[in-house]
C-alpha cells in the first residue's frame, strides 16, 4: 500500500516531472484492484487538500515544484492581501486586489509568484486556487430593497456586500444586524450570495454590538448538551480515599495562597515561598490538575480543543471549559482540597535553579488573596489589611524579595519587558460603558508574573531533555529588515541599538533601550514601534527559544483552565510521572503525530481570541466617547501616517486627526522621521508630541474616533500654497463651470492668488468636459494645446485639496522618502504612468534645496535653493496629466512653469505653460526670486 509520505517524497524529488495517474500506477507497480482504488482515493484527497496539484494535462505534482506557495490569506480593508505561507522560511507574498480571484480573508490558497524585488524579498503573486474556505458566515447590517437585499459586512476585510435574494430574508428588516451563511462565493464582478440564518436585533439595540463581534469571530457560546453532561459528572469535592489511591504528595499542611484579581473565579495557580536554612529560596508553584477531570478524547476535551482558549470580552467571558469545572472542582478555592501539579524550585544566591521537582500533589490553599490587598501590604503598608493577614505578611515580603531578584536576573540576561499601560473598560449591568481606567501593574502582579515565568521555564527545560513530545511557547527572532527600520526610527530620537546587519541584535540591546527611554515622552512610541518590529509568539512542537524573554526553553504550564496547550502538557507530565520518566513507544509515536497539529490549532484560536478582545475594546471605547463630542482633551501623538496622525488620550482611547482637518498649512509625511511637516510654516508634528485635541466625531459603524486640533486655523485666502481649504471654493470663472468647453484647455490654470484651478476634461473638439474643480480667484493666462481625448481618469484623478481631500492623498498615496530629502509618490493601486504629470494619482513632494524633479515634470527655476514643493498629478490610468507646481518661500511675482523643463528667461513676468496632454492640464506656478 502506497502511503502519503512515500508519494509526496517521490513527487518532491528533483528529477520528478508531473505524471498522470496511469504513469504513477506503473511507477509504483500497483497491480491489485483494491490497492489501485485506494491509491486513486489518496490522489483525490491530496488534490482536494491542495497538497498536490492536478495540471490541465491531468498530471500530478507538488505546488512548490510549480512555483506555487500554499498559505493563509490575510486580507486588508483596502482590497489587497498578503499570503502567510505555511513554510515559515518563505517570506510573505503581496497580492493585488485584482489577483485575489474570489478568495477572502483567512482562506487557504495556492499562489503563483509573479515578481520579486532585486533584494529577493517583496514578493508579488496571484491566487491560483482556493484550497479551503475560511469564511462560511458573515455578520453585518441588512439593507432591504423589497425584491432583494444586501448585507454590509462588519468585517471591513470583506469588501463586497453579500447579495440576499427575497426568499432568503428570513423575516429580517432594514437596519437589523444579521448572520448570513454564504451560499455562493463571489465570481468575477458578481457579489457573494447568502441566506440569513440568524437575526441578532437592530444595530442600535443594547447588547447587539458585542453579540455581533461574537458571531463575527464565530466564537462558541453555550456548551453542547453532551459536553455539559460530562461536566455534571465531575464531583463537587475530593474524597479522602481518592487522595490515597492517587499516590499524590500531600501539601495540605503548607501555607499556600492564590493571588488574583478581585473578579477572578477560575483560580488555577497557587504559590508558596520558603527561606531555607542554607539561605536558598524554595518556590512552589501549584497548578490545578485539570487534565485529571478532562480526559483525552472525551467530549469535554474535544470542545476545549475546538475553543483553544477562554476569550475575555469587555462584559463577559467565553470559557474554554464549563463553569461547573472552571469555577468548581478545578478552581483552587480557599480552604478546600484540590488536585494539583506542582513544580518546586530551589534557587541559590545567584538565582540559579540548583534543584527542582515536578510532581502530582494535593493542596488546601490557606487564603484567597487579591492583587489589591497584597499591594496594600507590601507597597501601601495599609495598617488594617496588614493586621488582617498578619500571619502571611512575612511570606509576602519573602515573595517580593525573590520576585524582584528573579526580575533583575531576567533583565540582565536580556529579556524585553514592555511596560504598556493597559485599559480596563468598566460597564454597568446593561453593558453600557461607565468608565475607562488603566490597569495597574503593581508589585503583586509582578510577583505572580515572575513566579509563573520561572515555573514555565523550568518545566520546559525538564521535558525538553527528557525528549518526550511536548508543546512549547516560542518567539522567533525579529525580521532583520523590520529591526533595521526600527533602529533607524529610534536613531531619530537620538537612541542607538547595538547590533547591525552582520550581527544579530540581542534582546538585551533592546531592553537597554527600553530602560533608557523610561519616563521620557517618547517611551510609549518607541516601545510600540519595537513591538511592531517583532514577530508574534506562538505554540510549536519544537523548542526554538523565546526571543522576547531571552529564554532558551519556554512553555505554557500555568493556566490549564483557560489554555488548551497547558491542558495537553499537563496530561503528558502526569503520564511521564506514572511511567517513571519514559513513555511507551506507541504512545510516544502517537503524541509526536499530534503535537504539531495541536500547536497550530492553539495558535490560530489564540489569534481569533485576541482579535475579538481588541474589537470589543475598540467598540466600547468608541461608545464611551459618543457623548464627549466637542470636548477638549490633552493627548499624545502615538502614530503618524501619510493620511494623518493618531492621538492617544490619558485613558488610552485613540483617535485620528485626518490630514484634511489640518487646515493651517499643507503637511507632508516624512516616513523616516515619522513626522508631518508644514510646507509653509515648517510646523512639525511627530510621535511623542503632546497636543490639545477636540473630539470631532465618533463612527459607531467602524468603531473609529476622529479628533481635531484645538489651535488649528483655516488656511488664509491668498496663501501662496496650493489651496484647497474651505475658503477656496470660488475657483476661476472658467475653470469651475460644469460642462466647460475643453477645446483650448480652458480653465486649466494660470495666475492665482490662492490655489490651482483644474479645468474641463473633454475632447479638444469642444464636447463638454467633466467637472473641473477649482481653487479660488484665478486668471486664465495660459492656454494648453488641445490634443484629442484625454484618457480615462483613475481613482482620485481630479484632485482638489479641500476640506475632505488631503493634498497627500488619504488611502491612495503612499509617500516614500528618497535621497536628498526629495519625496517620491507612488500609486496605491497599480496603474499606468500618466501622460505628462507624474506617475500615478499622486503628489510628489520635495523638501530639498534644488528644484523638484518628477517623472515627466520639472518645476521651473524659481524655486532656487529655497525649500520647495512640487506637485505632479496624474490619474494612474494615463489620462489626466497636469503640470507641476513649485512654491518657494521668498517673495516675488509668480510665473508659469514650463511642463517640458525648458528654461524660462529670468525676470519674465509670466510664461505659457505648454502641457501636451490631451485637453486637460494645470499650469505650474513658480515664484520668481528676488534680486
Amino acid at each position: 500500500m502506497i502511503t502519503e509520505a512515500e508519494l509526496l517524497a517521490f513527487m518532491r524529488e528533483q528529477a520528478y516531472k508531473p505524471m498522470t495517474y496511469q504513469e504513477l500506477e506503473q511507477y509504483f507497480q500497483i497491480s491489485d484492484a483494491a490497492e489501485f482504488k485506494e491509491f486513486l482515493k489518496l490522489l483525490n484527497q491530496l488534490e482536494q487538500e491542495g497538497t498536490i496539484l492536478l495540471t490541465r494535462s491531468q498530471r500530478y505534482g507538488v505546488p512548490e515544484r510549480m512555483n506555487l506557495v500554499r498559505g493563509r490569506l490575510q486580507a486588508h480593508a483596502k482590497g489587497f492581501a498578503f499570503l502567510i505561507p505555511e513554510d515559515r522560511e518563505h517570506p510573505d507574498v503581496y497580492i493585488h486586489a485584482n489577483d485575489l480571484k474570489s478568495a477572502m480573508n483567512g482562506d487557504t490558497v495556492l499562489v503563483r509568484i509573479n515578481s520579486k524585488s532585486v533584494a529577493g524579498g517583496k514578493l508579488e503573486g496571484e491566487v491560483v486556487r482556493i484550497v479551503n474556505r475560511a469564511v462560511v458566515q458573515v455578520v453585518g447590517v441588512f439593507q432591504s430593497f423589497e425584491a432583494y437585499g444586501f448585507v454590509l459586512p462588519d468585517d471591513k476585510r470583506i469588501n463586497r456586500d453579500i447579495f440576499i435574494p427575497k426568499e432568503s430574508f428570513a423575516g429580517a428588516v432594514d437596519g437589523e444586524k444579521v448572520v448570513v451563511r454564504i451560499v455562493n462565493y463571489p465570481e468575477g464582478r458578481s457579489s457573494a450570495e447568502g441566506e440569513i440564518i440568524e437575526i441578532l436585533g437592530h444595530k442600535d439595540d443594547p447588547g447587539v454590538d458585542i453579540l455581533s463581534i461574537i458571531r463575527k469571530h464565530q466564537l462558541p457560546e453555550a456548551f453542547p448538551d453532551d459536553v455539559m453532561a460530562e461536566a455534571m459528572d465531575a464531583p463537587d469535592e475530593i474524597a479522602e480515599e481518592e487522595i490515597g489511591k492517587q499516590g499524590r504528595r500531600d501539601l495540605r499542611d503548607k501555607v499556600i495562597v492564590t493571588i488574583d484579581g478581585e473578579d477572578a473565579k477560575d483560580l488555577d495557580d497557587a504559590v508558596n515561598v520558603e527561606l531555607l536554612p542554607n539561605g536558598h529560596y524554595k518556590l512552589g508553584v501549584h497548578i490545578a490538575d485539570v487534565g485529571y477531570y478532562v480526559r483525552e478524547g472525551s467530549k469535554l476535551d474535544q470542545e476545549a480543543y475546538n475553543r483553544g482558549c477562554s476569550v475575555y470580552l469587555v462584559d463577559r467571558v467565553i470559557p474554554m471549559l464549563p463553569h461547573r469545572l472552571s469555577n468548581g472542582i478545578c478552581s483552587l478555592n480557599p480552604k478546600v482540597d484540590r488536585f494539583t501539579l506542582s513544580c518546586e524550585m530551589e534557587f541559590d544566591e545567584k538565582l540559579h535553579v540548583v534543584k527542582h521537582d515536578i510532581f502530582t500533589s494535593v493542596i488546601r490553599t490557606t487564603e484567597r488573596m487579591t492583587y489589591t490587598n497584597v499591594r496594600k501590604i507590601l507597597q501601601d503598608e495599609d495598617v488594617e489589611v496588614t493586621e488582617r493577614y498578619s500571619d502571611l505578611v512575612d511570606m509576602f515580603k519573602t515573595m517580593r524579595d525573590l520576585a524582584m531578584k528573579l526580575r533583575s536576573k531576567r533583565m540582565k540576561r536580556g529579556a524585553v519587558d514592555f511596560d504598556f499601560e493597559e485599559a480596563k473598560v468598566l460597564v454597568d449591568e446593561s453593558g453600557k460603558v461607565t468608565d475607562i481606567v488603566k490597569r495597574e501593574r503593581s508589585i503583586a502582579e509582578q510577583i505572580i508574573e515572575e513566579f509563573m515565568l520561572a515555573a514555565n521555564e523550568t518545566v520546559a527545560e525538564h521535558f525538553h531533555w527528557l525528549k518526550v513530545p511536548f508543546i512549547y511557547r516560542i518567539h522567533e527572532d525579529p525580521d532583520q529588515e523590520k529591526l533595521m527600520n526600527f533602529m533607524a526610527f529610534a536613531a531619530n530620537f537620538g537612541y542607538t541599538v547595538k547590533g547591525g546587519k552582520s550581527n544579530k541584535v540581542h534582546p538585551r540591546a533592546l531592553q537597554t533601550l527600553l530602560e533608557d527611554i523610561q519616563g521620557t515622552k517618547e517611551q510609549t512610541v518607541i516601545s510600540t514601534m519595537m513591538l511592531r518590529s517583532m514577530k508574534q509568539a506562538k505554540y510549536d512542537a519544537e523548542s526554538t527559544g523565546h526571543f522576547g524573554l531571552a529564554a532558551e526553553f519556554y512553555t505554557h504550564f500555568t493556566s490549564p483552565i483557560r489554555r488548551y496547550p497547558d491542558l495537553v502538557i499537563h496530561r503528558i507530565i502526569r503520564e511521564v510521572i506514572e511511567h517513571n520518566g519514559v513513555l511507551p513507544a506507541d504512545r510516544q509515536e502517537y503524541l509526536v503525530s499530534r503535537m504539531k497539529e495541536i500547536a497550530q490549532q492553539s495558535s490560530e484560536r489564540e489569534r481569533v481570541a485576541v482579535e475579538a478582545e481588541r474589537d470589543t475594546e475598540q467598540l466600547k471605547k468608541a461608545e464611551y466617547m459618543l457623548d464627549k463630542v466637542g470636548e477638549v482633551f490633552t493627548g499624545m501623538i502615538s502614530s503618524v501616517t501619510s493620511f494623518g496622525m493618531f492621538i492617544e488620550l490619558e485613558n488610552t482611547v485613540e483617535g485620528l486627526i485626518r490630514l484634511s482637518a489640518m487646515t493651517d498649512d499643507y503637511y507632508h509625511f516624512h516616513e523616516q522621521h515619522m513626522a508631518l511637516i508644514g510646507e509653509r510654516t515648517s510646523r512639525i508634528f511627530r510621535i511623542g508630541d503632546e497636543v490639545e485635541i477636540r473630539v470631532a466625531r465618533v463612527n459607531m459603524d467602524d468603531h473609529t474616533i476622529d479628533f481635531e486640533l484645538v489651535d488649528m486655523k483655516p488656511r488664509k485666502r491668498g496663501d501662496s500654497s496650493f489651496d484647497g481649504g474651505p475658503d477656496s471654493r470660488g475657483g476661476s470663472k472658467v475653470g469651475k463651470r460644469r460642462g466647460e468647453r475643453g477645446g483650448s484647455g480652458e480653465g486649466s490654470g494660470g495666475r492665482a492668488k490662492t490655489g490651482v484651478s483644474a479645468g474641463a476634461g473633454g475632447k479638444s473638439g469642444g464636447k463638454k468636459g467633466k467637472l473641473g474643480k477649482a481653487g479660488s480667484k484665478s486668471e486664465r493666462k495660459d492656454k494648453a494645446k488641445g490634443g484629442g481625448k484625454s484618457g480615462k481618469s483613475g481613482k482620485g484623478s481630479t484632485i482638489q485639496a479641500g476640506a475632505d481631500q488631503p493634498v497627500v492623498g488619504e488611502d491612495w498615496i503612499d509617500s516614500i522618502p528618497v535621497d536628498n530629502g526629495v519625496y517620491k509618490a507612488k500609486r496605491g493601486k497599480r496603474g499606468k504612468k500618466a501622460a505628462a504629470g507624474g506617475a500615478g494619482a499622486a503628489a510628489g513632494i520635495a523638501l530639498g534645496g534644488e528644484s523638484s524633479k518628477r517623472r515627466g515634470s520639472t518645476a521651473g527655476d524659481g524655486a532656487g535653493d529655497a525649500p520647495a514643493v512640487s506637485f505632479g498629478f496624474g490619474s494612474g490610468k494615463g489620462g489626466y496629466a497636469a503640470g507641476s507646481v513649485a512654491v518657494s518661500r521668498d517673495g516675488g511675482s509668480y510665473r508659469g512653469g514650463e511642463k517640458r523643463s525648458r528654461k524660462d528667461k529670468p525676470g519674465g513676468d509670466g510664461s505659457r505653460s505648454k502641457a501636451k496632454s490631451g485637453g486637460n492640464s494645470t499650469a505650474a506656478f513658480v515664484r520668481k526670486k528676488k534680486k
